[in-house]
């Protein structure tokens, strides 16, 4: 064979893929089955005809005779690639957008999301740069020389332009965003099926939402009958059938607003299930702010649904958002499931991204109910943008969204706040009077701004046989931790909390703390905020450095929480010697101290605070201060992405850390490459660090990549993972000699 001869494959069909061993994927047979699979997905009927389309023509730019020959010549996953600014070479992408536009210039958004089929959506200005270039137009003039199908070329019968010109810019940014997902999802899951034949296309969980259902409420029944008649107990069950109540009400927003402990995680899931079945809804998304609930909640979950607790996926990432491959992005979430606990960055970023990993679970959002479990922590700076982006999904997309919180943010339209929801309707009746049966804590406000040193605090938790305190740096819990289990001069009694730590780990830590307690033994526990939203624990005694209300109530959350005690559990506030980090948590304390400088006796736990709290709050804000509306308007969908972060990951990223447990997950990855489920588990074994931290590692290759795609310090590192603290980046590099020995 010549040298520039490609290998031979078994057929002379236009191929879209081809495997390493010439197994043929023929160009024709992919595009129709894309066609087929984007129509399925495309969430409204106006866009089923368009993402036909889209699916048919994402594709044509292979049929040149020169990608032809590439592909065969270099075959395998990578082969196809292209990225936002392919070479002419690669580039297979703009010829089905030209090809889209000449048959209709108001086919825009088919264009464009053709065009961002691999490298992501760009911004509209760059679209027509790329597309207006004469050596991007020749590309399409040579897919055409040989000959795409006709019947390819052909529009779909029904393809119109005339839906898109009533939609407003937002809302047709936001269409363009779905048929970019229809496409995406379709192309991903067509693709991966051919390299993976273990894999179909079909990926949804058998079980259904009324099997979840059934399943729930024998549980809840079973549950409810085994607990002790307490008036926590009695407020719960009366919260439950409330909400079932009023699972038939048509689909909008709605507010779940429940005391901590008030039972709001089942009784938000058992809502949702029961309004889903009523109207047709797919599946329900529950989006929490941090990892370590997402953990929790996600575990009660699988054991409320029993035998089909498979129904239930958990979502945040292994993968670096900026670091996309051939694999792991084929290998991306999508969430077809029943049921997806994520987080609230997962979900909102998802929304507003223009990556195709990102993207393509966006269109399985739609019909689903969208639980936003401690809403108080949306940034106030982004509520524009998350309010109408939420909104469009209930208005365009059938979705109903709860927002479920024990410290409800004032999210309803009013004069001050016109970005606001038009109407939220609350669950829960006053009659229920959750709020003033559940009162099971008094609060110990600080003196003034007198400073508590953590040495004062740390003889103050060391008197205390069963206590929480939350303070607000991850330094500030460890150099507390250590003081306390100085005075108290035995180690490992006294325990710590915080996102350096993996979350197999902080389960482990949580499963420990319950047996501790199960045994009646003393219980001290240091963390930072991570403990307060929604983690399941119980103290006598909570101390909390001054925060922001809903920081305050949340730690209340955590004491006396079942109201088992004869009197009342205590939060102590104190002003720490540390303050909270730069930006929205400054801010909530300014506001905080504020309300309690002009009313001493301030009630931490009347919905009225926080109404005012949250009002005080948001008018502090720059509404839409990066100007991302305006961009959404322009269709400047990189733009967006780049400016939407609810957690600026410019600045940190995952690493896979050494604890107990990785090991067999990442040779599975390095075996077998990515895919959904062993990135999945391998979510369980990350820790976020500053992104020139992590950068430093791997330059320095003391962190490594695995698969491409996922990055890991190896158990050399084990000293820089400490069995009390997790991760500490200065041990990174000191080595574990006896992984070293051979042998």
């Amino acid at each position: 064979m010549a040298e520039n001869e490609p290998p031979r494959v078994m057929t002379a069909e236009p191929l879209a893929h081809v495997t390493e061993t010439m197994r043929p994927h023929l160009l024709r047979e992919h595009l129709e089955a894309v066609g087929s699979l984007a129509e399925e997905f495309a969430p409204r009927e106006d866009m089923k005809v368009p993402a036909l389309a889209t699916g048919r023509w994402h594709d044509l730019g292979k049929y040149r005779r020169h990608f032809q020959f590439r592909i065969r010549k270099e075959n395998g996953f990578e082969a196809h690639l292209e990225n936002v600014d392919a070479s002419t070479d690669r580039d297979h992408a703009t010829a089905g957008a030209l090809w889209a536009l000449g048959v209709d210039r108001g086919l825009l958004p088919v264009a464009m999301a053709i065009a961002g089929h691999h490298g992501g959506l760009s911004d509209l200005e760059k679209f027509k740069e790329r597309v207006g270039r004469p050596e991007k137009k020749a590309l399409l003039q040579e897919a055409l020389t040989p000959g795409i199908p006709e019947d390819l070329r052909v529009p779909p019968a029904g393809l119109s332009v005339a839906p898109l010109l009533k939609l407003p810019p937002h809302r047709l940014e936001f269409w363009t965003r779905m048929l970019f997902s229809s496409l995406c999802d379709a192309d991903f899951l067509d693709t991966e099926a051919f390299f993976d034949a273990t894999r179909g296309t079909e990926r949804r969980v058998g079980v259904t939402l009324e099997q979840l259902a059934t399943s729930l409420r024998a549980f809840m029944d079973k549950k409810q009958s085994g607990a002790p008649d307490t008036e926590v107990n009695r407020v719960r069950r009366e919260v439950l059938s409330a909400v079932l109540a009023t699972a038939p009400s048509p689909p909008g927003v709605f507010s779940l607003t429940v005391p901590t402990g008030g039972g709001k995680t089942l009784a938000s899931m058992a809502f949702a299930l029961e309004h889903a079945r009523a109207h047709g809804l797919r599946r329900v998304i529950v989006a929490i702010p941090y990892t370590s609930i997402i953990e929790q909640s996600a575990a009660v979950y699988r054991e409320a649904f029993g035998a089909h607790g498979s129904a239930v996926i958990e979502h945040h990432s292994a993968v670096d958002p900026l670091r996309e491959t051939a694999h792991n992005r084929v290998a991306s979430e999508n969430w077809d499931a029943p049921v997806v606990v994520t987080t609230t960055v997962q979900l909102l970023e998802s929304l507003f991204a223009n990556r195709p990993s990102a993207c393509r679970k966006l269109h399985n959002i739609a019909h689903s109910v969208i639980v936003l479990d401690e809403a108080q922590t949306l940034p106030p700076a982004l509520l524009t943008t998350i309010l109408d982006g939420l909104g469009t999904l209930v208005e365009d997309y059938g979705c109903s969204v709860v927002i479920c919180t024990a410290t409800q943010p004032a999210l309803g339209r009013r004069p001050d706040f016109p970005m606001g929801f038009p109407t939220v309707r609350e669950l829960v009746p006053p009659e229920v009077r959750a709020f003033e049966r559940l009162r099971r804590v008094k609060v110990q406000w600080p003196k003034g701004r007198e400073k508590t040193s953590y040495a004062e605090l740390a003889e103050a938790v060391a008197r205390e046989r069963d206590v929480l305190a939350v303070v607000h740096r991850r330094d500030d819990a460890r150099g507390l931790y250590e003081q306390v289990e100085a005075l108290l001069g035995n180690p490992g009694t006294t325990l710590h909390l915080s996102a350096l730590m993996c979350p197999e780990h902080r389960s482990s830590v949580l499963a420990r703390i319950k047996a501790l307690k199960q045994r009646g033994e003393p219980v001290r526990l240091v963390a930072t905020q991570l403990v307060e939203a929604g983690v399941d624990l119980d103290f006598r005694v909570v101390y909390r450095s001054m925060a922001g209300l809903e920081a305050l109530a949340q730690a209340a959350g955590r004491c006396n929480r079942e109201g088992l005690l004869e009197g009342l559990g205590e939060l102590r506030v104190f002003e720490a010697e540390t303050e909270p980090p730069r930006g929205v948590l400054q801010t909530a304390l300014g506001v905080a101290r504020t309300m309690l400088t002009q009313r001493p006796d301030l009630d931490l736990f009347a919905p009225e605070s926080f109404k005012r709290y949250f009002e005080r709050l948001y008018a502090t804000a720059v509404s839409d201060g990066k100007g991302i509306q305006d961009m959404r308007k322009a269709l400047r969908f990189e733009a967006v992405s780049e400016h939407f972060k609810l957690v600026e990951d410019t600045w940190s990223a995952p690493v896979v850390v050494p604890y107990a447990g990785c090991e067999p997950l990442l040779d599975a990855l390095r075996k077998l490459g990515p895919s959904r489920d062993r990135l999945r588990a391998l979510q369980r074994f990350t820790v976020t660090v500053p992104r020139k931290v992590r950068e430093a590692w791997v330059s320095r290759e003391l962190a490594r990549f695995v698969a491409d795609t996922v990055v890991f310090l190896g158990p050399e590192h084990g000293p820089a993972y400490d069995e009390k603290f997790g991760l500490v980046p200065t041990r990174v590099g000191i080595l574990d000699p006896g992984v070293l020995i051979p042998g």
